[in-house]
């Protein structure tokens, strides 16, 4: 069987340079609308019908070409990116792309435009060798995943024309301990909640606490019964809803061999939560929904000691099917009115969305699983979910259809630190494995 060339270093090189020198930090608008002018810039040359349309708090980039094919495919990227953090703890500018033994250097080259640029290279290189593309391509690509897509329900809703798809395939997850993508058919949920618990009008001096409630620690008391010590989720009836995976799913996950070891030296962490390993480690991550504190902040903010004015808590939960974010946050608003805290008050945020479920022997599925085998020399590991959300229910509320999601980011590539970094080979597989997509899918 022939193997398509992937595009030329040179080639998909520039793609990711012209990406990483434009600034696009999460929540910062001007940044995120000249990204995606420059990312719609770059997708126009390669003849795809753009739409840039306004949503909040980024832009969504709608794009189709037609295919010989009558199939279409819908790629989901994102060009949004952490914050770099202080620049002197990078080796090299955060948005100038360097290369050091085989590894790409900056903001973005693993966390989105990595994979973005090489889809992009990919779609490239197909149009300049066939003239056209073997069946028809959607891009959408948002500039909010990393604060749960808040905006892009409502972006797709009205432009329903252009998503018209027969599957979805993502580029988010990690790879096994051979280096192999680690490929999910569906995604848990993402539901985010601020927590706020209100004091003294102004800051008090520290003394008065004999006489005077300290709204940091009636949140402190309040996260405390969301979860115990023992990593188990409190909240009466959280679990209800939560079915285990079926025996092949099961013995799909047990298989799966997680980079541990690397994670461990990467995250510098001696082991993992109770020391689990091997398939528990996987079963954990796949079947397992989460609560987790993101942030501790109390208004006004400084280091004078003192009573503050109020107290914040972000918690974000990731759902696993039949988890739905509405009921969960009922579930926990009721839990603490019952344990005592009724004046918490709970805000949904902005963002999230609702679990996804591709079965895992889904013909699609099964098929990327068999062509990716080709281009990485095995066929990839195939589980129902991981760590990493995806906003499939939010792409397929239109036009329901299989999804994939093709792991990109191996565990050492620091995506929130310092010099992320992704491997030239890796983006250059990446690039492949689209390129035989396109051709092989639905031949």
């Amino acid at each position: 069987m022939t193997i398509h060339a992937p595009p030329s270093t040179e080639q998909l090189v520039r793609v990711l340079r012209h990406l990483c020198r434009q600034p696009s930090t999460t929540g910062q608008p001007d940044e995120l609308r000249t990204a995606a002018e420059h990312i719609a810039f770059l997708i126009r040359l390669l003849g795809m019908q753009v739409r840039i349309v306004s949503s909040s708090p980024a832009p969504v980039i709608i794009a189709h070409r037609v295919g010989c094919r009558p199939q279409t495919l819908l790629l989901y990227h994102y060009y949004d990116t952490p914050p770099t953090g202080p620049w002197r703890y990078w080796s090299s500018e955060p948005f100038e792309l360097a290369e050091r033994d085989g590894q790409m250097f900056g903001r973005g080259v693993a966390g989105g435009k990595g994979a973005l640029a090489a889809h992009l290279a990919a779609l490239q290189a197909v149009v300049q060798r066939e003239g056209d593309l073997p069946c028809g391509v959607t891009l959408v690509i948002e500039g909010a995943a990393n604060s749960g897509s808040p905006g892009l329900a409502e972006a797709l809703r009205s432009h329903a024309d252009l998503l018209q798809c027969d599957a979805v395939l993502a580029s988010i997850g990690d790879r096994d301990a051979n280096g192999i993508p680690i490929c999910v058919s569906g995604s848990k949920g993402w539901l985010r909640l601020r927590l706020l618990a209100r004091g003294p009008a102004y800051p008090l001096p520290a003394g008065f606490a004999t006489s005077v409630a300290n709204p940091l620690w009636r949140l402190i008391w309040a996260l405390a019964a969301l979860k115990g010590d023992d990593e188990d989720v409190r909240i009466e009836g959280f679990y209800d809803a939560v079915e285990g995976p079926s025996r092949a799913d099961n013995a799909m996950i047990r298989q799966l061999q997680l980079a541990s070891g690397a994670r461990r030296q990467a995250w510098q962490i001696d082991q993992f939560l109770f020391g689990i390993d091997g398939a528990a480690l996987s079963r954990s991550e796949v079947t397992l929904p989460t609560c987790n504190v993101s942030a501790l902040t109390v208004e006004p903010h400084h280091d004078l000691p003192g009573i503050p004015s109020a107290a914040i808590a972000l918690l974000d939960l990731q759902l696993v099917p039949r988890q739905q974010p509405d009921a969960v946050t009922e579930l926990i608003r009721q839990f603490l009115h019952e344990k005592g805290f009724g004046d918490v008050t709970i805000e949904r945020l902005p963002g999230g969305y609702a679990p996804w479920v591709t079965a895992t022997d889904n013909p699609f599925v099964s098929r990327v699983a068999t062509i990716g085998a080709t281009v990485f020399e095995r066929p990839p590991a195939v589980v129902p979910a991981g760590p990493y959300p995806i906003p499939f229910s939010v792409l397929t509320e239109v036009h329901p259809v299989p999804t994939v999601s093709i792991g990109f980011t191996p565990v050492e590539s620091t995506v929130f630190a310092p010099n992320e970094h992704i491997a030239l080979a890796d983006l250059s597989r990446h690039s492949q494995l689209l390129i035989e997509l396109l051709d092989r899918l639905w031949v």
